[in-house]
């Protein structure tokens, strides 16, 4: 039985790539162990015992910081990102499936945050919001920081998703008497859902670990990488670890339930 000799850039590729699963998951795996620190452990090896002490350790206020409170914001505030950058992505990636005056300008203008430095967006958002007289704060200055960051890609993916819908499934629609909102019910969305999902996770994600533009726009009270930037300058416990242990395994939770939701729409949408 003869097999097909690799090529050199296979074995090129091979070794790149297990440089960056051991540089991305190398650093990951030094904090799991470390999290299981005992009472007395440090924040370098070797254990000193093993124990779930640090965890417990995270939920107690007076010893690291509001946690439980940046998690329920970073949390809330993720969401709403998710849901406007998922509902404006649809609208946009829609209303430019049709030529219009100023198209050309608009989408640039959409995308032009991306090269905007974040810390400069989070600034100006802080001062404007300072001198019309509102105070700051992360549902609402905060949230229109992140939709800058959020919203292209939105739309950039649903335009990736358009420029490869056929509209022959429209126009059989259609032709069969549904009407333009029914077509978009039951045959556009169905089709593009799984896309969908993908933006949201998107906008999520990139809200949940959002520092740059959080920085200025918060407010009073710290979303969960502000609070993490503040322990890593005043907590010298493996109590540090046992955070980034819990928020890791949140965002690996976070993708399993996404890419469950794609999986579960694929197979309806099969059925169907």
């Amino acid at each position: 039985m003869s097999h097909e000799k690799r090529s050199f850039e296979f074995y090129v590729l091979a070794v790149f790539f297990t440089l960056f699963v051991l540089f991305l998951y190398g650093p990951l795996s030094a904090i799991l162990i470390l999290s299981f620190q005992g009472p007395e452990g440090g924040l370098t090896f070797p254990l000193n015992g093993v124990s779930l002490h640090w965890f417990a350790n995270l939920f107690e206020r007076q010893a690291v910081g509001d946690f439980g409170g940046s998690f329920r914001r970073s949390l809330v505030l993720g969401v709403m990102v998710m849901i406007v950058t998922v509902v404006v992505s649809l609208l946009a990636g829609l209303a430019f499936r049709r030529n219009f005056r100023g198209a050309t300008a608009l989408f640039y203008l959409a995308v032009a945050s991306l090269v905007v430095p974040s810390i400069i967006i989070s600034l100006g958002i802080g001062v404007v919001f300072q001198q019309i007289g509102f105070r700051p704060a992360w549902y609402t200055s905060a949230l229109g920081a992140h939709l800058t960051w959020t919203l292209p890609f939105g739309v950039l993916i649903m335009f990736a998703v358009f420029n490869r819908f056929s509209p022959a499934y429209e126009e059989a629609a259609r032709d069969l008497g549904a009407t333009s909102w029914q077509t978009f019910v039951h045959v556009v969305l169905p089709m593009i859902a799984p896309s969908l999902i993908g933006v949201g996770l998107f906008g999520f994600t990139l809200s949940y670990d959002e520092f740059a533009r959080t920085l200025m726009t918060s407010g009073t009270f710290n979303t969960l990488p502000l609070e993490i930037y503040g322990m890593t300058t005043n907590v010298t416990t493996p109590v540090l670890y046992a955070l980034g242990t819990v928020t890791t395994v949140f965002s690996f939770l976070v993708i399993l339930a996404t890419l469950g939701a794609i999986l579960h729409v694929g197979r309806r949408r099969a059925r169907a």
